[in-house]
């Protein structure tokens, strides 16, 4: 599988050394983090007893962040609105 990722990433001008471990942690970060996925169901995915393993392979995104910030100012408990 990695000698296929070298291949691809040859094929495409990637200088990166892409293995499935590369992989796994793209996925993990941008795919499933960018759409929202929560931790416990890319854990599953991923095949992970506990959320904790997940963690080492997602990062905050930026984007993230902001989202997250802008509902928090977004909110009213009192809906004073």
């Amino acid at each position: 599988m990695n000698n296929y990722l070298k291949e691809m990433a040859d094929f495409c001008g990637i200088k990166k050394n892409l293995t499935t471990h590369t992989a796994r942690h793209t996925f993990a970060t941008t795919v499933t983090s960018a759409n929202k996925v929560s931790l416990e169901n890319v854990s599953k995915i991923l095949g992970h007893t506990s959320t904790q393993m997940i963690q080492h392979y997602t990062r905050v995104l930026d984007h993230s962040i902001m989202d997250d910030i802008n509902k928090v100012k977004n909110y009213s408990p009192l809906n004073l609105s």
